[in-house]
């Protein structure tokens, strides 16, 4: 490797250093014949890396770990969880690597991590490697998130490494090499609390404060503060998730996120049919993490989280739960705030400027269009689309989704009478969201190695709230005898 490029990247390894009982040094296996199938040129650009070096063969192995930059120290992360609602002491980084963190041009610190790497203490049974589908379909799907505005985990990067996976059968391999403001999880706390290291709890928290809520540490009481930003961050990120029907699928504590950004796209999916039952993962077998549940659940795992911080938020036990159970009641108004200005843009009306709640009229809107939705059921993304045309004089379209159309006309009058704004619709309702279909043939073709059709979708979501021709068939409904979806976890 080149003195230029040699110096093109220099990762941090402050993970590594300040928490060393949450980190085992690891490197990643070697990829026998390394290609790189799609770079993320502007997220490159935005961390100070040049795409140019990122496609050449040094940067190739850079973005595979197989080359390691002096000064890093890759690591797998150690972390509990509770994974639908069992929990597991020991999960932490079975087939990922934190290779160590980049800052950026603008001062920010991000993760840079891998996903597919190979088997690492943490892999369990696992083989610690990754196929082509699911490591595009996180490039893809997180991609889509951040351009709807969700924060999310970003992807660099998707390399094939030439070799051949078992799965259902032979899979071309392939990694993620993705960005995060962090991999900190509620199940860090957890393992950290389980370890029954007081210190190690602190150190882990005022890590997580400087990282993503500094201003915390200025609080009277720190620790405290830093659970309420978490949860406020959780309460906003679930409410935007609900506004575009996104279904994570796998909600367990060891996949929430203490920066608020969602993380592992495993088997998620975007409604096509509003329900508020809809379940897209085919090792839900509960419906513990359908849609409608997905608020209940970020509760939860905030009390998981808020358990694991007791000894840190007061010396006695009791006063220290009555703070943590305090606190967790800032979630539900917090999330109900959120949601309803979100609701309320949807369908062009403003929300009350210092969050309190909708007057009665415009509740009732909301509640109405709900109604609609489930009467059908009803596209939830062209049902929203509709309305912008509806707002501006054409109620055409919306009107022949609606089967009870005399509901539909109340509704609307009453809507029309409050004079929505359809240019602050078209900001808040995509046109384009990762349709299950358009995933599942674009995932399919990458697979058997045409990535057009990959390129197509991506460029699609990419700028999910404006039209353009030659688009039409990514903002319409899958087709009748796509059937019931379902969607993987891809290990």
């Amino acid at each position: 490797m080149s003195a230029a490029a040699e110096t093109t990247l220099t990762l941090d390894n402050r993970f590594a250093r300040e928490l060393p009982e949450l980190a085992v040094p690891w490197q990643a296996e070697e990829a026998p014949d390394p290609a790189l199938l799609v770079l993320n040129d502007g997220l490159a650009r935005r961390l100070g890396l040049d795409p140019e070096f990122l496609s050449s063969n040094d940067g190739i192995r850079l973005l595979t770990g197989n080359h390691v930059p002096a000064g890093a120290t890759p690591v797998a992360q150690a972390y509990a969880g509770h994974q639908f609602g069992g929990y597991s002491p020991r999960l932490g980084d079975g087939r990922a690597l934190l290779l160590g963190e980049v800052t950026g041009p603008d001062g920010h610190q991000l993760d840079l991590h891998l996903k597919g790497s190979g088997r690492t203490p943490f892999a369990r049974a696992g083989d610690g490697l990754a196929v082509v589908g699911p490591m595009l379909r996180e490039y893809l799907v997180s991609e889509s998130m951040h351009a709807l505005g969700i924060p999310s985990t970003r992807a660099l990067a998707v390399v094939a490494t030439g070799r051949q996976v078992r799965r259902e059968g032979l899979l071309p391999g392939a990694l993620l090499a993705r960005v995060a403001a962090s991999h900190l999880r509620v199940g860090s706390f957890q393992y950290a609390r389980a370890a029954d290291d007081v210190d190690l709890l602190r150190r882990l928290a005022d890590h997580a404060i400087a990282r993503h809520y500094p201003a915390a540490a200025a609080a009277e009481q720190p620790y405290l503060e830093l659970f309420r930003n978490v949860l406020a961050a959780q309460a906003d990120l679930v409410a935007r998730w609900m506004l575009v029907g996104f279904v994570h699928g796998v909600m367990n504590t060891d996949n929430m996120t203490i920066s608020g950004e969602t993380i592992d796209y495993g088997p998620c999916a975007f409604m096509d049919a509003f329900d508020p039952g809809a379940l897209y993962s085919s090792i839900d077998t509960g419906g513990r993490y359908a849609y409608s549940n997905q608020p209940i659940v970020a509760e939860w795992n905030l009390a998981r989280l808020a358990e694991a911080l007791l000894p840190l938020l007061h010396e006695d036990q009791e006063k220290a739960v009555e703070l943590a159970v305090e606190a967790l009641g800032l979630f539900r108004p917090a999330y109900g705030a959120a949601w309803q200005a979100g609701m309320l843009a949807k369908l062009g009306l403003p929300a009350p400027a210092d969050g309190s709640p909708a007057d009665p009229e415009s509740a009732g809107l909301v509640d109405g269009a709900l109604a609609l939705l489930k009467d059908g059921p009803v596209d939830h993304t062209q049902f929203f689309r509709n309305l912008v045309k509806a707002a501006r004089g054409d109620a055409g379209p919306v009107r022949g989704m609606i089967m009870d159309l005399a509901a539909y006309d109340a509704w609307a009058a009453r809507w029309l009478a409050r004079q929505p704004d359809p240019a602050l619709m078209d900001r808040t309702n995509p046109i384009y969201i990762p349709r299950n279909h358009l995933v599942e043939e674009a995932l399919a073709a990458a697979t058997a190695g045409d990535l057009a059709p990959f390129h197509l979708l991506l460029d699609a979501v990419g700028s999910p709230f404006t039209e353009r021709p030659g688009l039409e068939r990514f903002a319409e409904g899958p087709p009748a005898d796509f059937g019931a979806y379902r969607s993987y976890c891809g290990t």
